[in-house]
């Protein structure tokens, strides 16, 4: 019967322990508001600039809404102003959170003109 009990303990101190480090891997996730004050807008590639991003960071775009929108596309999308993918996320709420992945996140606006006259950004997360 003492074994019993003295399982559950560790059990309980395992899963105690494992639920405090996915609570501190969360709590390192940053928020950073594209441009600030600024909000999402043209000429924006180097904002990123001396920022370090990590995978599980929150980007949030302020713009208003039906004046810009914000695509998620990959680089062959960015370099091109395109939606490549096809099937890329597009957000347009005006106030738009995105969670950055590991490696090259590529940020458009695909309304006419704006991606080609500046508003993209690419940001590296490790």
């Amino acid at each position: 019967m003492g074994e019993g009990r003295g399982s559950a303990m560790v059990a309980a101190a395992v899963l105690c322990l494992l639920a405090v480090a996915l609570h501190f891997e969360v709590a390192e996730a940053a928020t950073y508001v594209v441009n600030g004050r600024g909000g999402w807008t043209f000429n924006l590639t180097t904002w990123p600039k001396g920022k370090k991003f990590k995978a599980s960071d929150v980007l949030v775009f302020n713009y208003q809404k039906g004046a810009h929108n914000v695509v998620v596309v990959n680089k062959a999308g960015y370099d091109g102003c395109s939606t490549t993918p096809r099937n890329a996320k597009v957000y347009t709420s005006g106030k738009d959170r995105i969670t950055l992945v590991k490696g090259l996140n590529n940020f458009i606006c695909t309304l006419p003109g704006h991606c080609s006259a500046g508003m993209k950004i690419q940001i590296n997360a490790s």
